[in-house]
This record gives C-alpha cells, structure tokens and sequence, in this order.
C-alpha cells in the first residue's frame, strides 16, 4: 500500500536493477532511475496522487493472511519512506488506472498502480509470501504471435483458479493484451462523444423544427403574396427552406471552428502515454460531415412544415386567418374541472399535439443525458475505478451542459410559439374573465406538463444510455436524485416559460381581437 498526500492506494511494486534492462525499460519523463532509498512511479500513478520527483512517499506490505474485503481492508506491515526519484513511462502494464497488472498478477478489488525500487528495496519490505511474485519479460522473434504462444503455455482455468501447497502456475500476458487496455483510457470517452453527439443531433432537429413552426406562423402572409404573385407551391417550399439552409452553412461553419479550438481539451491522452493525438486538422472530408449533418438537420425540420406552409390557400394565407382550435370533448370532458391555468394550459398543448411531442422528445434527450452524468458521477464517489470514472465524467459534464443549453433555448422557442399560436384563445379567455396571472400559469402549464412526461420516460433512458457508454459500470445514480429529476425538471420548465408566457398574456385583449379574423 502507497501512501502519498493522503492517498492510500494498491501498489505492485517491482524490484529492478539499476542498469537498463534488455527488454521492459521504462521510459522516464522526470527524475532519474532507481537507487537505494528511491522509487520510481509509473506516470499517470504519480500524477493522481499529485507527486512527482523529490517527493516523499510511504509504502506498506500488505499482510498475506486472508480477510475479506479487497486488498485495501487487509492489515498492512510496517512501512517505509522512500523519496520519489523519478516518474516513468511504461509500455509492460496499462497506464493507471487500469490494473497495474505485471503479468496478469492483479490485486483485484482496487485500482492498483505501478512503481520501481531496487531489489533490495524490494526485499527489505519483508512483503507476505502470496503477495511475491517473480516476472521474467520475453521479445519473441515474431511479436505477432505471442497471443498463440501465451495461450499454448498459460494454465488452464480450472488450474489457475485452485490452490496448492506448491508454487502458483506461471502465467503469460501478451503485449497485445496490455496495448487493449491502454486503449480503455479513450474507449469509453469515445463512446459518450458519439452518444452525446447523436443526441444533440436529435434535440437539434427538435428545436430547429420548434424554431420552424414558430417562424412559419409568422410567415403564411408572405407565403400567400408569394402565391399571389404566380409562385408555385414547390417554389414557395424551396423559398422558404433556402432561408434554413443559408443559417444552416453558417452554423456548421462556425462549428468547425469551435471543434478545431475545443479539439486539445478531448484529445489529452494522459500522463501515462506518450505522444499525442497528432496535429489539429479539419480536412475536407470533416468538413463534408459536418456541413451534411447541419444540412440533414434543417431540411428534415423544415421540410415538413415548409410543405404545408407551401399548400396553405392563397387567400387564407392573405388573410391570416388565425388557425381554429381543435374540439376534443374527452379533453373538454376532463379539462371543465380543473383550476383555469391547469384548464388552459391542458388545451393549448392539445391543440399542437406534434409539437407537444417535440417537447417530450427534447426533455427526454436532456434528462437521459443529465441521468448518464449522475451515474459517472456516482461510481467516481464509489471510488470503483477512480480516475477512469473521473475521466468520463468530465466528458458527460460537457455533454450535459450543451444539452441543457440547447434545451433552454428549445423550451423558450416552443413557449414563443405557443403563445404566438394561442394569441386570440387566449385574448377570449381573458375577455371572458380569466387574468393576466391565469393565462400566463395556463402557458407555463402546457409546457410543463410534456417537461414531466418527458423526464419520466427520460429516467430508464438515461440509465440504458450510462450502460452502453460504460458497459463495466454497475452502478447507479442514488434514488433521491433520480426522484428529484422529474421535479426539478418541471422547476426548470416553469422559469424558462415564466417571461415569454407573462409578457404574452400583458398584450391588450382589444388589439388582439382586433387583428384575429374568423
């Protein structure tokens, strides 16, 4: 067990001569090599401990008695301080904090790093018998096979897995295996990258159709002069899906830009590796992706509602007319007995149905990405894996606060448009006798209520979402915040909706009714 800033962590410690080996040697990025009352660090193991050479460090053996618990709960030796002589680079184990297994001989139950002493060092730790091993490293003449040669010469399972009066079977690691889990380190950040941009991709096309309606809504007098004037419906369309594509070139360029500043923040492959993801470079077949995702996005937003918008009537569109509520009367039936805000707000997301589900869509994607967050979060306080969970955490912070970004602006959007839509429902219920208050609460409430259903179904989501970013991980997020989603999702929904609802419901009821034709 090393012990270094109040860090108490498994340790393999291996006892090395101070000359360069033939094979294994590790490549030192700071201090110096092993000597008597020294040690050497394995990179990325010294820099979560926050040590580096010159620093003083504290190594216990672990008692060899059996106790249950993993390693970290078994009674420790009397310890020894050693000052850190140097922090090296390793290519015979995967970089901490992936088990520090030299020659698969793990001590399950804890992260465990790697560090260097002399073999005299070494023995005068006085460590356990089952706790001592001894390795022996082999360069085949042909790399390649080694996989083939470790399983010729490994034990079988039913063989490794007993004990015996006798020594423990030898057992073999191909450098294969240590190179696939180095490359753990980035898996799973790949994985939420990817994830995460699926999902924004998915609440894009949700809020640019929001976007869309809304526009589209104050658009149909242009679509009807268009018309007038000897435009054809398939022109109209094209019209006005060329104003989206314009802003959509304009937001993928701008978007290649941040991603080429932003790329060094995701692409660190950390201490315990060499060299780096290579220059920052957006060549044309990124260029082509990114400019084709944007694009896919506004035409599959505006398509729709472009087309119907194309085939309004020339003079309904002149007029603009305000569209007639749809007559539910199961929803009349279930709405006459509730207070007024709950009433209005009931109705008025009925009378857009599709863009009430455009809501729960987006609230879903959210709410399954701030779930995914949690539960990193949850195994890094768990203290299983650490700094890997660490690592991914961040990852799903970033993705989370562009999610939750993207979501406000959708919230505010779909609000703006359904009270652009419910103008004159609205007026009437005001000049019939509801206030101000009661029709701006009826607003927050049709938005509020797809905010509820969407983080309900967003919850399981989420934790399907946390299990294929990080199939290892077992654990979840506490059930008081999972419970504490759904209302702090309705808390959100409610401020985002509370200014555009209010200064909605504060236009005067005459001008209103004025304007509105039937």
């Amino acid at each position: 067990m090393l012990q270094a800033n109040g860090h108490s962590v498994v340790v393999q410690a291996e006892g090395r001569d101070t000359a360069a080996a033939a094979v294994d040697r590790p490549r030192l990025t700071g201090g110096r090599w092993v000597r008597g009352g020294g040690i050497v660090l394995e990179a990325a193991f010294a820099d979560a401990l926050g040590v580096s050479a010159g620093d003083r460090v504290i190594v216990k053996p672990i008692d060899g008695r059996p106790s249950p618990g993993p390693p970290s709960a078994r009674g420790l030796g009397p310890g020894r301080s050693f000052r850190v002589a140097g922090v090296a680079v390793t290519a015979a184990t995967p970089p901490y904090p992936e088990p520090g297994c030299i020659a698969n001989l793990c001590m399950g139950g804890d992260d465990t790093g790697v560090a260097w002493l002399t073999r005299a060092d070494v023995a005068s730790l006085g460590s356990a018998p089952d706790t001592t091993a001894y390795t022996l490293n082999l360069e085949l003449d042909d790399p390649a096979t080694a996989p083939a040669f470790a399983a010729a010469h490994n034990p079988p399972p039913s063989a490794s897995g007993t004990r015996s009066s006798g020594p423990p079977p030898s057992v073999l690691q191909p450098w294969q295996d240590i190179r696939d889990a180095s490359g753990n380190l980035v898996r799973n950040q790949r994985r939420a990258l990817l994830t995460g941009a699926w999902l924004l991709a998915l609440l894009a096309v949700a809020s640019v159709a929001v976007l869309v309606g809304g526009r589209m809504a104050d658009q149909i007098r242009r679509v009807g002069l268009l018309k007038a004037v000897g435009g054809t419906p398939k022109l109209v369309a094209a019209v006005l899906l060329a104003e989206y594509v314009a802003v959509a070139l304009a937001a993928a360029a701008t978007g290649l830009v941040l991603g080429w500043l932003a790329a060094p923040l995701l692409t660190d492959a950390g201490a315990g590796l060499l060299g780096s993801a290579g220059g920052r470079a957006v060549n044309l077949s990124t260029a082509g992706v990114v400019t084709g995702v944007a694009l896919a996005v506004a035409v599959a937003a505006t398509f729709v509602p472009a087309v119907r918008a194309a085939r309004t009537s020339t003079v309904l569109a002149l007029a603009d007319a305000a569209r007639p509520p749809r007559r539910t009367p199961w929803l009349i039936a279930i709405s006459r007995r509730l207070p007024v805000p709950l009433l209005l707000g009931l109705r008025v997301a009925a009378r857009r149905p599709r863009r009430a589900a455009l809501a729960v869509a987006g609230i879903t994607i959210t709410v399954s990405g701030i779930v995914a967050a949690l539960g990193a979060h949850a195994e890094l306080l768990e203290g299983s894996s650490n700094a890997r969970a660490e690592r991914l955490n961040q990852v799903l912070l970033v993705l989370t606060i562009t999610l939750v970004t993207l979501a406000a602006v959708n919230a505010t959007f779909i609000t703006w448009a359904t009270a652009l839509d419910a103008r004159r429902s609205s007026a009437l219920a005001r000049a019939l006798g509801a206030t101000p208050d009661q029709v701006s609460a009826g607003l927050s409430a049709a938005q509020v209520l797809p905010a509820i259903v969407g983080a309900v179904i967003g919850i399981p989501a989420g934790l399907a979402l946390l299990a294929a970013v990080d199939p290892d991980s077992t654990t979840t997020p506490p059930i008081w915040q999972l419970i504490a989603v759904v209302p702090g999702t309705a808390l959100v929904a409610i401020c985002l909706t509370a200014v555009p609802a209010r200064i909605s419901a504060r236009r005067p009821v005459a001008d209103i009714l004025r304007s509105e034709r039937t």
